[in-house]
């Protein structure tokens, strides 16, 4: 089997976010490449999830509230977002 080279461009950060969790798990991004290419051949699919995530009950719970409020008409407690930040960091 003989070798060939792949370049890609990608972002710094995406490329030094991939390199820390390919590392958590004691591989390198070769490798996780490759496993990723040979699993597209060994299934003849793209290995990823496109479907969007859904909310867990708490989010969910969250958004339900939320909504309530609004729909309430009922004016929140601050008057804008800068209050709300400064009561957030106390």
């Amino acid at each position: 089997m003989s070798a060939t080279t792949l370049t890609i461009r990608l972002d710094e950060d995406l490329k030094r976010g991939a390199a820390e969790v390919a590392d958590y798990y004691g591989l390198d991004l070769s490798t996780v490449t490759r496993a990723f290419f040979k699993q597209m051949v060994n299934t003849h699919s793209i290995p990823l999830t496109f479907k969007a995530e859904e909310p867990n009950d708490e989010s969910l719970g969250a958004i339900r509230e939320g909504d309530a409020f609004l729909a309430s008409g009922k004016q929140g407690r601050f008057s804008d977002g800068r209050s709300l930040i400064e009561a957030a960091l106390g």
